[in-house]
């Protein structure tokens, strides 16, 4: 939808990992590293943690179109609290070992024969098991034990443990697991991006799909994205691809801050009336300060109903070079403030009308008085009664009725 508004190949801001859109921040170049070091080595555990959304699975992806896949035989596993034996027997499937039937012992075997048969035509065998921290400890305790087979002093398989940051905290507060850390050769944690790199991150993405400089992103817009999105990617890509979409819809070819921000409120889902934009200039419409004048009504803009389409323009499709976020730094001036009218005298006549009948505010004197001597009956009896809930014998009759005013 907004992809085709604004001239776009595709979709920048996609949830779907992809390893075009890789981007190298700077703890991902770390992560990186960590990695091109741990396939140097060949043998022991990488693992890398990481916040949900920090891009791990991303990171995986890039590696895997970067390695020589001739060389390198990877097995993928997507944890899902998965037991030893089944761990076993997805690794073996990586190695087109037949599982059916098989005892432990007899998949460990196959497994050990698998590697070697790997190694022997040249290649080295890679396993990456993401969601490592939703694994038992004695699926861990099985990876440790297949990381022994060694052909002629070499280590015949190597792994990746990818996973959510209470990993690291149970790789190092388990005794357990203690042989398995003294394997790790690499660690690392994904941090979410810094302020400065959100809009080189925004720029890219957007080339990647061909973007042509619209829309343009106001210095306010990219902080606004920044702290709706604590620098985490995917919260990112949802983020802007919601802002992408608003500006489609209200026809925007500058995006900044307020958009953004009510875009954040309707995701939290707390968003209040939208406020009046200015299609122009995509500036929020200035506020008019009055002074003992009521304020003027405001038309509410209609809410957007998601299922009804929406009328798009489609443009043509350039190639051009990347380009950086051009910032819209127009402003407006305010429009002149009506003088505020004078209040208009009031006559006598008027004034005397306004005044209430002298009896009515009698009667409601009297009826005041009356409230007040029922509440000091009413306290009397109260008194009595607790006095006797208090004491012992009966309550005296005569003595509540005279406290009541009977």
């Amino acid at each position: 939808m907004y992809d085709d508004h604004y001239g776009l190949s595709g979709r920048p801001f996609q949830l779907t990992p992809d390893p075009r859109f890789w981007f190298d921040t700077a703890t991902h170049r770390k992560a990186m590293a960590y990695l091109g070091y741990g396939l140097s080595q060949g043998e022991g555990f990488i693992v890398i943690t990481g916040d949900i959304g920090a891009g791990k699975t991303t990171l995986v992806g890039h590696l895997m179109a970067t390695v020589d896949r001739e060389r390198l035989n990877v097995i993928k596993i997507v944890s899902t609290q998965i037991e030893a034996e089944d761990l076993l027997r997805m690794v073996a499937g990586g190695l087109d070992i037949e599982t059916a039937g098989q005892t432990k012992s007899q998949l460990l075997t196959a497994i050990e024969r698998g590697l070697h048969a790997t190694a022997r035509s040249g290649r080295r065998t890679l396993l990456i098991v993401d969601e490592a921290q939703a694994l038992p400890v004695s699926a861990l305790e099985e990876l440790r034990m297949l990381s022994n087979f060694q052909a002629g002093g070499h280590a015949l398989l190597q792994i990746f443990l990818l996973g959510q940051p209470e990993f690291r905290q149970r790789l190092h507060g388990s005794d357990r697991l203690e042989q398995l850390r003294q394997r790790v050769i690499a660690m690392h944690h994904l941090d979410p991006m810094g302020p400065e790199e959100v809009e080189p991150y925004m720029v890219h993405r957007l080339s990647v799909v061909g973007w042509q400089g619209r829309p343009s992103f106001t210095p306010e817009a990219l902080q606004a994205l920044y702290r709706g999105s604590g620098g985490v990617p995917r919260v990112l890509n949802q983020l802007a691809g919601r802002v992408l979409l608003f500006g489609a819809i209200d026809q925007l070819e500058i995006i900044n801050g307020d958009v953004v921000d009510a875009v954040i409120a309707d995701i939290a889902g707390d968003s209040p009336m939208p406020r009046p934009i200015n299609r122009a200039r995509a500036e929020p419409v200035p506020a008019v300060d009055a002074v003992e004048a009521p304020e003027p009504a405001v038309e509410a803009l209609e809410p957007v109903d998601a299922a009804k389409p929406i009328p798009i323009v489609n443009a043509p499709r350039l190639p051009v070079e990347p380009r950086p976020i051009r910032f819209a730094l127009e402003t407006e001036t305010a429009p002149e403030v009506p003088p505020v009218a004078a209040p208009q005298a009031v006559s006598a006549p008027e004034r005397a009308a306004s005044i209430p009948d002298q009896a009515l505010i009698d009667r409601i004197a009297a009826l005041e008085e009356r409230v007040e001597e029922q509440e000091a009956a009413l306290r009397r009896v109260l008194t009595l009664l607790v006095d006797w809930v208090e004491g012992e014998g009966s309550p005296d009759i005569a003595s509540v009725r005279h406290a009541a005013g009977r």
